[in-house]
Formats: structure tokens, sequence, C-alpha cells
């Protein structure tokens, strides 16, 4: 009963036995989990976390931790915590896009507020390792309080956890007596301190042993299906009411890598948001041409009127898993063919059956006999001719493209399925 209620009182604690036991852990709407209502497995809605083992408890996902960022004094909340373990196995970039992404649905309508924090690499690393029970301390996390620590340690004894003699610490810095001989403090002092099993294994030289994790991950993955079909079992309300389907994905929109191209990543962004054409070199731009990946936000009120819909944009489908292909919503080229060489459908015209097709061209000049030939399925716009010495008033023709580009771009994500709360039908 000590281990319990030392538990109660510390997320960490808890969290970190509950990852042990393969216990899940389920987000929920209510410190009580006796209703398919209270059920949310969202963690952008639900307002508490509930443990089911090593004992049945829910905390608030505001709930303050023991763990500090160094970015922030302000000691890291429950949300925060969970998210990042989570995401252990996400790069920074993708981990970091998931948290601004959380983060906008726990600021819109129907979000339970607040705001999750950002962990940094290296703290992600140290928080990890102390959930799975790698290390018991870490630069990070405070110390518990003197109580809640006794209380652990005398319950790890009486399971058989532990030991009952506490083992001796080298040196005066680990006697607790303050009446102390200063003889023996001086022998103490002269003792060899011996290092722990982290201590020891830690050389002077970083060693990377995210190799392991990767080798360790199928085994990972069957355990914690066989734990969640256990948990299943043991909780009828859950298996009745299965988890909602993820979130909306973001629709993709590409773009050519082509130099002679008019749009850009550069410019893309205040075209499309703004309806300004600006040229991609120009020094009034603010999107740099080197950058991966960019994203722009939209209301199409035929499919959402609430929400914007956020838009990935990329020049390059080289970092795209094949399920990545079904949200590209628009295709951006030239009418030069060696732009879909790497692309899941390599031929114009079986591409563009499967999405839509933009060519931007100058006002004035012929289309490109290729586009001709491509039919239908590529929307062509003209703008008006740059010139550097016209002011800003000469571009008024450009919002009205732009709007028939998202026009255009909203009636063939409705054709394919995209809904308010879900993506694309796959065929």
């Amino acid at each position: 009963m000590a281990f319990s209620l030392a538990v109660q009182q510390d997320a960490l604690l808890l969290l970190r036995q509950s990852i042990s036991w393969e216990s899940p852990c389920i987000p929920t709407t209510s410190t009580e989990t006796t209703s398919a209502s209270q059920v949310d497995m969202s963690l952008a809605t639900a307002t508490f976390l509930h443990f089911s083992s090593p004992i049945q408890l829910s905390l608030p996902l505001s709930k303050q931790t023991r763990f500090v960022s160094k970015n922030n004094p302000k000691p890291v909340d429950l949300r925060s915590v969970y998210f990042a373990w989570l995401k252990k196995d996400a790069t920074p970039s993708e981990y970091n896009a998931s948290v601004q992404a959380l983060n906008a649905e726990l600021a819109a309508a129907g979000g339970a507020g607040g705001v999750v924090e950002a962990l940094a690499y290296v703290e992600r690393i140290d928080l990890t390792t102390y959930l799975e029970g790698g290390t018991e301390e870490s630069e990070f996390i405070k110390s518990l309080p003197a109580d809640i620590s006794t209380a652990l340690a005398s319950a790890q004894v009486a399971s058989g956890a532990a030991g009952g003699i506490a083992p001796v610490t080298s040196g005066a810095a680990g006697r607790q007596r303050k009446d102390i001989d200063p003889r023996l403090a001086e022998i103490y002092n002269g003792e060899r301190r011996m290092g722990d099993r982290n201590s020891v294994l830690r050389g002077i030289k970083p060693t990377d042993f995210s190799h392991v994790r990767k080798l360790a991950a199928p085994f990972n993955a069957r355990k914690a299906a066989q734990a969640a079909v256990a948990n299943l079992s043991k909780n009828p309300m859950i298996a009745q009411h299965p988890k909602p389907p993820a979130r909306r994905p973001d629709p993709i929109i590409l773009l050519s890598p082509s130099a002679s191209s008019l749009l850009r990543m550069s410019n893309i962004k205040s075209f499309m948001e703004n309806g300004v054409y600006i040229p991609p070199d120009s020094s009034s731009l603010t999107s740099s041409s080197s950058a991966s990946i960019l994203h722009i936000t939209r209301v199409l009120p035929g499919i959402d009127p609430l929400r914007p819909i956020r838009f990935i944009i990329v020049d390059t489908p080289e970092q795209f898993k094949p399920e990545y292909w079904s949200r590209v919503v628009a295709v951006f080229t030239t009418g030069q063919v060696w732009q879909f060489k790497s692309y899941k459908w390599q031929e114009p015209t079986e591409l563009f059956r499967h999405t839509l097709g933009v060519y931007i061209g100058w006002r004035g000049e012929q289309l490109p006999g290729t586009v001709k030939g491509w039919g239908r399925g590529v929307l062509s716009a003209q703008v008006e001719k740059w010139s550097a010495g016209a002011g800003g008033a000469s571009r008024w023709r450009d919002r009205e493209i732009v709007e028939g580009i998202w026009k255009s771009i909203e009636e063939n994500m409705r054709s394919k399925g995209w809904k308010r709360d879900s993506g694309p039908m796959v065929v």
C-alpha cells in the first residue's frame, strides 16, 4: 500500500511503472472510465490520463511533473511528457511537426486548451531512458521528496524488489549523520568511489545505440499488441468502442523543381496565401528557396467551413511514404516530363487522372504543346509579366487567378473523398 501511495503522488513514477508493466495509458475526459463517452483517445480533447496498472488512477494531463526543460524553468506537464513518450521513435523534425499540430488542435474549438511543450532531442532521450527504466536519475528530473523516496524504497524491500539493507555509499558525502567523527570522515574521503552500472557503461565518448532500438522495434510492437489485446479483455467498454480514426491528414501540393518555373519554394507562399505574384529571386520574399517543406493554410468551405486546412508544399517526393501519394491534391508543372521521373505515376496522363495539374505561365505567351496534350486534367493560368517599376496595384489580377486555383483544388479534393474529419478515399 505504501508503494501505491508513493506512486499516486508522482506522475513520472506512475507512468514509468505503467510502462514497465506494459499497461496502456488511456486518455479520458473524466476521472472515471466506466462510460464509453468518457474514453477519449485523443490528447487534443482529453483532460485526464487513466492508469490501470499497478493501480487504477486518473491524473490531470495538466498536472506538473518533476521534469524540467532547460528552455523553461516551469515544470513540464503530464501531457507534454506522455506525448514525448509516444513520439520517442520520431525524428526531431517529425516530433516538432507533431507538437505544432497537437497545439493547433488544443487551441481549436473543442480542444482541451493548453500548450504541449516541445522538448529538445537530448531531453527526450533522457526522458525515454528514465521511463524505460534504463536510469534512476537525470539532470532534467528533480529528485523525489524524502518522504516519497522513503516510502518507495520500503515498498520495494517489502515486495522483494530490493534488499532489506541499503547499500553503503562511498565517501563522506553519502553519510547523512551530522555527528560523524572527523577522523572517520577523513577515512571515508580516502575511499575509492565505485560507480554504478550507468557510470561504468558511459565512457568518455558518446555512443549511439539507436540501431538497437530499430532492431528491438518488431519485438516491442508485438508486445504492445499483446498488451492491447489483454487490456481490451479486461476493459469491455473500450472493446465495444474502439479507438476513433486518426485525424484528417494534411493534403500535399507538389511544385516543379525546374529553375524555369514561375512558382518555386521561395514565392509560392506569397502567391497562394496573399494572392500576389513576386519573382522567386526577389529580395522582398521572406521564404527561402532552399526550404525543403512549407505550410500554408486555407479555408475550403466545401470541405470544412469552420477550420482552416493546413497544406504541405514540397518540390520533390524523395521523402514520400507510399501512403503520401493519396494526399497529393495538386501538382504544379512547367510542362517538362522529367519532373515526373520519381513520381508514383510517371506518365502525365495517368498522373493527372489521380490529381490536379496546374500550369502557370506569362500572359500573352502560348501554352506549351505538352500541356495541351495532357487534356482537362491540367488547369492552365497566366499571370501578368513582372515589372520592377510597376506598383502593387498592377498585380490585381493575381488574386483572381489564385482564387480559381483554390476552387479547382477544392473541387478535386471533394471528388476524392476529403471531408471535415477524414482524408481521401483510398481505392
